[in-house]
């Protein structure tokens, strides 16, 4: 089911971040995983899914994403902690 999502990927716990926007929160993350998708999440082994979160329209997705990644570096711990403390691949709970 397509559902507006942002989602953050981690290589391992307080290791290397990526944020980012998707319609397809499952399919995206798969892609990941699998390195189908070439550039940063590729580069940097990103394959932790490690938060996400839910939207009702895209446009409001999109904002949260630049919300996030005009952030620092802290508030992206904290809002993974916050959501997910012990930075577990949650990838097997949205599929």
């Amino acid at each position: 089911m397509k559902q507006p999502a942002i989602y953050m990927m981690s290589s391992k716990k307080f290791g290397t971040i990526y944020t980012g926007v998707t319609s397809d929160l499952v399919k995206r993350v798969c892609e990941h995983k699998n390195g189908i998708t070439k550039g940063f999440v590729a580069q940097h082994k990103c394959k932790n899914l490690v938060c996400f979160e839910i939207f009702d329209t895209m446009y409001d997705a999109i904002s949260r994403e630049k919300q996030i990644k005009g952030g620092s570096r802290g508030k992206k711990v904290k809002l993974i902690d916050d959501f997910n403390s012990e930075w577990i691949d949650l990838y097997s709970k949205i599929i």
